[in-house]
């Protein structure tokens, strides 16, 4: 019994134990858009408009397994579907070299590669350029896409062929998909990183609004979402 308590009270602490919280919530899976919400604790401090991916969202691999339907679609490497689930902020990084978070910073140069192999050791992970790497992502852009960005703790257990590289970054223009990122404006982006905080634990919940129930119930400070009750359309 006891046990079980202590299991129990662990899983607590890691869904509720977040102070900040980026929920996206889209209206539907097939969606290329949603709306954002930055909670900490019980407040909303921000909101903007987001880009998903061009073929909407799939259940992916993040801090916990949702009740899911057997027809509801799952992200898989290169569907172009951007993750839904609970996944953790790790890093931001950027094309300029002093630091813009307190979480760790990664300085973005031209050797710096994320690995979208499936059978690489490297899969699913940002690394400087090495020999044998087949199929890859430059971090270093020639465009703006990844002047900022936010690392999406998504697939950390790297299961192949669940998707990889997957970040919070700068959008190519408005109202564009991404290939399974979520994008927005360089400045909403901006005040995002600004407000985030390493000992807070910072979380994405990127959802369609079908799960909406089962996030509040899950997560209780997010009872002043309007994104997640019925009457709110994304």
């Amino acid at each position: 019994m006891i046990k079980s308590f202590l299991i129990i009270t662990s899983l607590h602490i890691l869904l509720f134990g977040s102070g900040q919280i980026v929920l996206v919530v889209a209206d539907e899976f097939n969606s290329t858009k949603a709306k954002l919400e930055f909670f900490e604790d019980t407040n909303i401090l921000f909101k903007c408009d987001v880009n998903l991916g061009k073929n909407g969202l799939g259940w992916g691999v993040g801090e916990h397994t949702f009740n899911q339907k057997v027809d509801e679609p799952v992200k898989k490497e290169g569907d172009k579907k951007a993750p839904a689930g609970i996944f953790k902020l790790t890093d931001v990084f950027g094309y300029v070299s002093q630091k813009q978070s307190s979480l760790p910073y990664l300085y973005v140069d031209k050797n710096l590669i994320c690995v979208d192999e499936p059978n690489s050791n490297f899969y699913n992970t940002i690394i400087m350029k090495k020999e044998g790497i087949k199929s890859f992502e430059n971090m270093k852009r020639d465009d703006s896409l990844y002047k900022l960005g936010v690392v999406v703790g998504y697939n950390e257990t790297r299961v192949k062929g669940r998707g990889s590289c997957i970040f919070l970054h700068v959008q190519k223009a408005e109202d564009t998909p991404t290939l399974g990122c979520t994008s927005m404006k360089y400045e909403d982006l901006q005040r995002i990183v600004s407000m985030l905080k390493k000992e807070r634990d910072p979380l994405l919940i990127q959802i369609p609004k079908s799960a909406s129930e089962e996030i509040l119930q899950k997560f209780p400070q997010l009872k002043n979402s309007s994104l997640l009750h019925p009457h709110h359309r994304p």
